[in-house]
C-alpha cells in the first residue's frame, strides 16, 4: 500500500512553456535515477536522498495557488516511474483539474504500462540502439527496457514524444539515420533530436564540446 507522500520531489518549477505541448505547466522533479547518463545535467537528481528535497505539501499548495493559470503539472527527474507513490500523486494532481504529462527514459515499462490510463501526455527518451545504452547509462539492458517501453507507448496511443539527445560523442552523425529509422519502425511515433547541454554533463569529458 503506497501513497502520495512517499513520492520524494527534489525540484518543482512553477511555470513553464516547453515541458508540456502547447500548455502552460508546472514540472515536479523526482529524486533519484538508477542511470548514470554520460550526458546527465541534472546530477543533483540522481541520489535517492536529498537534503534539498521539497515536501509533497509544499507541492499541493503551490498547485492549488496555480489552478486556473496552469493547464497541465508534468513529473519528471530524476526518473518518476521509480517512485512508489508516483500513481497517488498523479490521481491527486488530476483531482486538481489539471492534464498531466511525464518525462521518463522508460527503464521500468511493467510500471509504465499501468500508469499510462492515468496520464495524458509522455515524453519518452529513446537514448540511441538497444545495444548501445549500457555505455551510455552504466546499466546492462536498460536499452531493451527502454525500446520496449517505447512500443508500449506507440501502441497505447497516448499522445507522446520520443526524443533522443544529440552528443557528437555518443551519437556521430553518420549514426543518426539508423537510429531514427529504428525509432520510425515502431509505428506511428513523433520523434525529436535534443541538442545536448554540455556544459554540465555527468562524465566531465564530455563537457564544453
Amino acid at each position: 500500500m503506497t501513497n502520495a507522500s512517499e513520492i520524494t520531489v527534489g525540484g518543482l518549477v512553477p511555470m513553464t512553456t516547453v515541458d508540456y505541448p502547447d500548455a502552460l505547466s508546472a514540472v515536479v522533479f523526482c529524486q533519484g535515477c538508477p542511470l548514470r547518463c554520460r550526458y546527465c545535467h541534472n546530477a543533483d537528481l540522481l541520489p535517492r536522498r536529498s537534503t534539498q528535497t521539497i515536501a509533497w505539501q509544499e507541492v499541493l499548495a503551490l498547485l492549488e495557488s496555480r489552478r486556473g493559470l496552469l493547464d497541465a503539472v508534468v513529473f519528471s527527474g530524476g526518473e518518476p516511474t521509480q517512485q512508489l507513490g508516483l500513481a497517488d500523486a498523479i490521481d491527486t494532481v488530476r483531482s486538481m483539474g489539471f492534464r498531466i504529462g511525464l518525462h521518463t527514459a522508460g527503464i521500468y515499462p511493467k510500471r509504465l504500462k499501468r500508469l499510462l490510463p492515468l496520464l495524458d501526455w509522455v515524453g519518452l527518451d529513446i537514448k540511441a540502439m538497444p545495444e548501445d545504452y549500457p555505455s551510455l547509462t552504466g546499466m546492462a539492458g536498460s536499452g531493451d527496457l527502454a525500446w520496449e517501453s517505447a512500443r508500449l507507448l506507440e501502441e497505447s496511443g497516448l499522445p507522446h514524444e520520443l526524443r533522443t539527445t544529440l552528443h557528437p560523442e555518443l551519437i556521430p552523425p553518420e549514426e543518426q539515420p539508423r537510429l531514427a529509422s529504428a525509432i520510425q519502425s515502431l509505428g506511428e511515433v513523433h520523434h525529436v533530436w535534443q541538442t545536448c547541454n554540455s556544459t554540465h554533463c555527468l562524465d566531465m569529458t564530455l563537457r564544453h564540446v
